[in-house]
């Protein structure tokens, strides 16, 4: 299967030489140098990635990304010159699912290019379970990527059902952020808990009834976290 990725970069070296790597690896992509731009291919065109980076002129990163994520739950991977943690935590409360520090290795862009494709289309095979799990107001649909509450039905970007589904199929146990983020990022562990904590903060925006005292995500303090075996 070919997939499809956009860039949104004002880039346009980069941009050509994106589009040149992924190729080899079978995967097709629309460079676009503006939000705007980005914004009118997404409405055209099926992707299963985004490549998006912070700095652009006009409207930027964050400001197309919250564009985005407000139609779409496809992956976002961001690019940022900016090696500080309040850019990159910004992100991905914001909707994105990683991000990536400019300069990077053209190999490690693609792992995780690759990595977020499977995590997204792994659905179409929801292994053992094929009935959605059904909580005390929350329930998750493999089929869909989605979840709902009271507030509603609506799909969870990759990261944050992937999280959430890792916390729901271990209910009752603690979960570290190391075993969260080996079995979400599939690949060895980095101390890096600002990104995880950004996810479970966005999730529990979502689908908890009181995100301040979380029904169904808690907090095991200075270990991980535990899916209420209440609900």
């Amino acid at each position: 299967m070919t997939y499809n990725i956009l860039v949104i970069d004002d880039d346009k070296e980069l941009c050509a030489l994106i589009k040149q790597s992924v190729l080899k690896e079978q995967i097709e992509s629309d460079c676009c140098y503006t939000g705007t731009d980005g914004l009118a291919l997404l409405e055209k065109n099926n992707y299963q990635l985004i490549l998006l980076d912070v700095m652009m002129p006009g409207m930027d990163g964050f400001q197309t990304l919250g564009k985005i994520r407000a139609k779409s739950s496809i992956p976002i991977l961001m690019l940022t010159s900016k090696n500080d943690s309040i850019s990159k935590v910004q992100g991905l409360r914001d909707g994105a699912d990683d991000y990536l520090t400019k300069p990077f290795d053209m190999e490690e862009l693609i792992a995780r290019i690759i990595s977020l494709i499977r995590r997204y289309t792994r659905f179409n095979s929801a292994g053992n379970y094929t009935q959605p799990l059904t909580y005390k107001g929350l329930t998750i649909d493999f089929d869909n990527r989605s979840v709902t509450t009271q507030n509603g039905t609506f799909e969870l970007p990759p990261k944050e059902f992937d999280v959430l589904l890792f916390c729901a199929k271990n209910q009752g146990r603690i979960v570290t952020k190391q075993q969260i983020y080996e079995e979400v990022w599939g690949e060895p562990y980095v101390y890096d808990d600002s990104n995880i904590m950004a996810i479970i903060s966005r999730l529990r925006k979502k689908i908890e009834p009181d995100s301040v005292v979380p029904l169904y995500i808690q907090t095991v303090k200075g270990i991980g976290y535990r899916f209420n075996k209440e609900v």
